[in-house]
């Protein structure tokens, strides 16, 4: 398969792409900073004419464009959250439908925070969209990406928490263990719905040859598991005490409306995955963090 990847130097892109590569794929990687030979400079906010040839032919492209949002939420880089999601998209199916032949499949990144605080009621790909600033962006973004059908087959990435060492959430996450502060934050009793790195990957790759998968996808483990949980199951990984908790009001004066993501949470399951055969390696979370972290846990 010959696949553009737009947001492949990223935390997660980077994982994608070496996969794909060692599966003997062609990728063409979309960035505004090429730095080897399969990347492309791009500008997804001008003119698509100095890309969208690199579209010719492709046989699918994987959109992870997108601000992080790990971030303190200004006003500004609210703006810069949507922007690179919603606009980004949309110059991407844009891109695709001027080419001759569109390309026959788009998976675009969207978040399960389309879902909506829920606290432990269990959410799958048949719940519908909750309120707040996450859920409206996400129907947004992924509104944008449905307009690639019905000529391409569209898959909705609805990513939760990537577990990885180089990026994500996680090192935020685990940087008060490691100054043996670490605890659960807020109650502790909302859920983290989370993934390892190489699960999510295999579930893209997965997505990208089963022509049977389409609309929303949750990228989540299994077994999510509460905050409280996750804390203990942290620092008994890290060998660090789980025991000192970060008060709500804490949280919100550090970080502010983000503090919204990790107060509140979802509780979900990829039904779909499951239903059509995907073999998840790390199902259960205590594995997935040893797996991170290897036996070098205690010197993070």
């Amino acid at each position: 398969m010959r696949i553009v990847v737009a947001g492949g130097t990223g935390f997660l892109g980077s994982a994608l792409v070496e996969r794909l590569q060692k599966d003997g794929q062609a990728v063409t990687v979309l960035t505004r900073h090429p730095a080897r030979s399969h990347h492309l400079r791009w500008d997804p906010y001008g003119a698509i004419t100095a890309w969208a040839h690199v579209l010719e032919g492709a046989d699918a492209v994987v959109n992870l464009a997108g601000a992080s949002i790990n971030n303190r939420w200004t006003a500004t880089y609210k703006r810069a959250m949507w922007n690179s999601r919603v606009q980004v998209t949309r110059s991407l199916v844009a891109a695709m439908k001027s080419v001759r032949r569109i390309p026959p499949t788009l998976v675009n990144a969207s978040a399960i925070g389309i879902y909506g605080p829920h606290d432990d009621e269990p959410l799958t790909e048949e719940s519908g969209a909750g309120s707040g600033f996450l859920a409206g962006l996400g129907v947004a973004w992924e509104k944008e990406a449905l307009a690639a059908g019905p000529e391409a087959r569209v898959v909705l990435l609805r990513n939760g928490v990537v577990l990885g060492r180089e990026g994500g959430a996680l090192p935020h996450i685990a940087l008060p263990f490691r100054l043996f502060v670490g605890g659960p934050i807020g109650s502790g009793r909302q859920y983290v719905s989370w993934i390892h790195r190489d699960d999510w990957a295999a579930l893209v790759v997965w997505a990208l040859s089963n022509t049977t998968v389409s609309g929303p996808l949750n990228a989540t483990a299994p077994n999510p598991v509460t905050n409280l949980e996750f804390s203990r199951t942290l620092g008994r990984v890290l060998h660090r005490p789980a025991f000192v908790p970060a008060p709500a009001f804490v949280v919100r004066a550090v970080i502010g409306e983000m503090a919204d993501v990790a107060l509140t949470g979802q509780r979900v399951f990829p039904d779909k995955a499951h239903s059509l055969g995907f073999d998840f390696q790390f199902p259960t979370l205590e594995p997935a963090l040893r797996a991170v972290y290897g036996d070098a846990g205690q010197r993070v």
